[in-house]
């Protein structure tokens, strides 16, 4: 039990390792993710966990019979209440496995839907959640029913005779799924304005991506000096954070956001019920790829980030910055190492968030980064300013105009560069 007297439930991890899955991932790390993942959860113990490797999978319970039995004495000795299979479970598989355990079986994007409903603050988030959830749940309608073969009678026009139990609840989570996107659009508008009046404010926005636990939220907190909850935990952080700041160091102005971090096998209902809060990567003027460089399988890690990312739609022409964070956590040797093959890679900075190493180098890069990115300005010029106003249309940087009675309203899109360069004529 907690202190606050609500029941802990004991769980067992299953990592199942299927060789012609095409995974080049060790499965021990595999399987320490998972009770990372695990761990995420509040009110959940971790009782055991394993990696199974399978020759084959059986279509209709994952495991061989031998396995089978095995892992069910293994649960039943340790009163496990929940086995998490960090891997996609079918809903035929699932139903099997519970009725073979005993227990309720949940599947790595089940796991991360859980995470995801416990962790969602915002109005939109929830509504993405519940979205993603009720997707995920229309599959599985199989497992929730035993009695398939009832039929309810109606009247004709309300799923009339001859409908089963299952399409009435289809029927019902789609009727749900409709409600919850109409309300999503309203938050999707809200934000779409949003993002349009901050295109209209000269501060180019940065935003901070990056395998989850890869310390977003961390060094959000070391450039902006705020409290965003960061821990050492998988998804600490899930409703977006934007924060308009001014860089440490004499670093521009911009306003920096904090997103959702990513993970390998990231459920496609997620990704596609997430895009409204992962649009702000797409209005970004600038992308920080945040990695833990001290994970054994960071390039794989980043590689998942870039996959999302393309699926996202992010243009190839957004400036990226790979930040390698938790330099910290390297021995001397390897952080030497570390360092010396970033200073030799461009649009690199190794850095750690936490002793704050490499931040004034960071700024830099993004200062520079930032300096050819056009903003919008809106600008008064009297009549005795015509060189300047000249200098403007020569280099087109004029979107609109309007005369007054004591000079010009000019609405200007220019670079940093730009604008420094006109600072000074």
């Amino acid at each position: 039990m907690t202190d606050n007297a609500r029941p802990v439930t004991r769980a067992w991890v299953i990592h199942p390792e299927i060789p012609s899955a095409g995974s080049e991932r060790d499965p021990d790390l595999a399987l320490e993710e998972a009770v990372s993942l695990a761990h995420a959860l509040p009110e959940l113990e971790v009782v055991g966990a394993q990696v199974v490797r399978l020759r084959k999978p059986d279509a209709g319970k994952l495991f061989g019979k031998g396995k089978l039995e095995e892992l069910r004495q293994a649960i039943e000795a340790s009163e496990t209440e929940l086995v998490l299979v960090d891997g996609p479970v079918t809903p035929v598989q699932q139903r099997n496995l519970e009725k073979a355990w005993d227990v309720k079986v949940l599947d790595r994007t089940g796991l991360i839907l859980e995470i995801f409903s416990d962790r969602a603050a915002t109005r939109e988030g929830v509504l993405q959640v519940e979205m993603a959830a009720l997707s995920y749940q229309r599959t599985r309608l199989v497992r929730a029913w035993t009695h398939l073969e009832r039929q309810r009678g109606g009247l004709g026009f309300v799923g009339g005779p001859g409908e089963t139990q299952i399409e009435a609840d289809r029927r019902a989570i789609d009727e749900q799924l409709v409600r919850l996107r109409g309300q999503l659009k309203k938050v999707v508008k809200t934000r779409a304005l949003h993002r349009a009046a901050r295109a209209k404010v000269p501060f180019p926005i940065v935003a901070l991506v990056g395998y989850t636990n890869a310390g977003k939220s961390t060094l959000f907190n070391r450039l902006t000096g705020a409290e965003v909850m960061a821990k050492d935990m998988l998804f600490a952080t899930l409703d977006p954070t934007m924060r308009r700041i001014k860089l440490p160091g004499g670093g521009p102005e911009v306003i920096l956001s904090d997103t959702v971090g990513f993970i390998s096998d990231l459920p496609t209902e997620l990704v596609a019920s997430f895009r409204a809060t992962l649009e702000e990567v797409l209005a970004a003027d600038l992308i920080c790829h945040v990695r833990d460089i001290s994970h054994p399988e960071t390039e794989a890690q980043a590689q998942d980030v870039t996959t999302i990312l393309n699926s996202l739609g992010v243009k190839d022409t957004t400036p990226q910055i790979e930040i390698w964070n938790k330099i910290d956590r390297l021995d001397d040797d390897a952080r030497a190492a570390t360092l010396t093959k970033a200073a030799r890679l461009d649009h690199v900075q190794a850095l750690s968030a936490i002793t704050g190493q490499g931040i004034d180098d960071l700024v830099d890069a993004i200062t520079e980064a930032l300096a050819d990115v056009t903003h919008v300005t809106e600008l008064h010029l009297g009549f005795d300013a015509g060189r300047k106003r000249a200098w403007l249309f020569e280099r087109d940087l004029v979107e609109a105009e309007t005369q007054t009675e004591d000079g010009f309203d000019l609405t200007l899109r220019w670079s940093a560069r730009q604008e420094a360069q006109f600072r000074d004529l």
